[in-house]
């Protein structure tokens, strides 16, 4: 006799299209992601929060003007607000770890990482913004070429995101 149980719909309630997941699957797939986001991310913050550290041990710090150490302190602000963002998740999930709440810290991980991401993005500009009215003694160009990276940025992490994501969307909704 054949076995003709119905094999359900193509794809999990909760996976995404061409998957067959659980709820707990799906949420140990998307932890794993985020995790590997994290890892890529937060060295990168590590390294730029501890070299932005050292800069006033400097002796060229001495010299900055007044607006320089105010952007320094804000970078530095900047840069330890991004690093504790990142590495938040680490330590959200010691917490939650064994509570069956791998849903729950997905979720608020992921706003983690973008809360990261956005400080790690305004750290990088205002370090380049510091470094380079520093080294050019032009401030307008400083300004500049600081607003051109952080509009490349904002493109390259926000708008080409959103762009396939609509593009997709569009696609899924033509029948």
């Amino acid at each position: 006799m054949d076995d003709q149980r119905d094999p359900g719909p193509p794809q999990a309630a909760t996976g995404g299209p061409g998957r067959d997941e659980t709820p707990e699957e799906r949420a140990d797939r998307r932890w794993n992601e985020t995790l590997q986001e994290v890892r890529v991310c937060q060295t990168g913050a590590q390294i730029l929060f501890g070299f932005l550290l050292s800069v006033a041990f400097t002796p060229r710090f001495s010299a900055l003007s007044d607006f320089d150490r105010t952007l320094y302190v804000v970078t530095v602000v900047l840069g330890a607000g991004a690093t504790g963002a990142l590495i938040a998740p680490v330590a959200f999930h010691r917490f939650l770890a064994g509570r069956d709440l791998k849903p729950e810290l997905t979720h608020v991980a992921g706003k983690l990482v973008t809360t990261g991401l956005m400080l790690l993005a305004l750290t990088i500009g205002s370090a380049l913004l510091l470094l380079l009215r520093t080294a050019t003694g032009r401030p307008l160009l400083a300004w500049l070429l600081s607003a051109a990276v952080l509009a490349w940025f904002a493109t390259t992490w926000l708008l080409l995101p959103a762009l396939v994501l609509r593009r997709a969307e569009r696609r899924r909704a033509r029948p």
